[in-house]
């Protein structure tokens, strides 16, 4: 029950970012263009998405756990670090180069386009090493 309450959210959320024309490039970067072809659209999605996150938050805390789990699985870090600050950048650096983010993108790989292919294999790139940095780490000896 889990797979399909899975795939139907990835579902919803993929069909709200193609028919919200998110999956387009042009459009997510004519939203940064301030001084040039601004397009505020991008604006009204992500507002619909935090008014509708908003309220699906506090109908799901109100039940006091989850349909298809025992408990909620909500982050334990709260401190604004180096890590979050330097991937945030990174990430919107991305953003405003590309014209993608992971969530847009991943709906844009069935449009077949090589961009979108280049872009999503740069992110599951980036992931990897990233993880496999992290590890490196973790398993170096610490030093006093």
């Amino acid at each position: 029950m889990k797979l399909v309450a899975t795939y139907l959210i990835g579902l919803v959320f993929g069909l709200g970012i193609a028919l919200s024309g998110m999956i387009n490039p042009a459009k997510v970067l004519n939203f940064f263009d301030i001084a040039g072809t601004w397009d505020p659209s991008l604006a009204f999605v992500m507002g619909g998405a935090l008014i509708v996150t908003a309220i699906g938050y506090r109908l799901a805390f109100r039940r006091g756990r989850p349909v298809l789990d025992r408990t909620f699985h909500l982050p334990k870090a709260s401190a604004i670090d180096a890590r979050l600050v330097g991937g945030s950048m990174i990430f919107g650096l991305g953003w405003g180069i590309a014209g993608f983010c992971p969530g847009g993108a991943l709906p844009a790989l069935g449009t077949g386009r090589g961009e979108v292919l280049l872009f999503v294999a740069a992110l599951v790139a980036g992931i990897l090493v990233t993880r496999a940095v992290l590890d490196r780490r973790a398993a170096a000896p610490r030093r006093a």
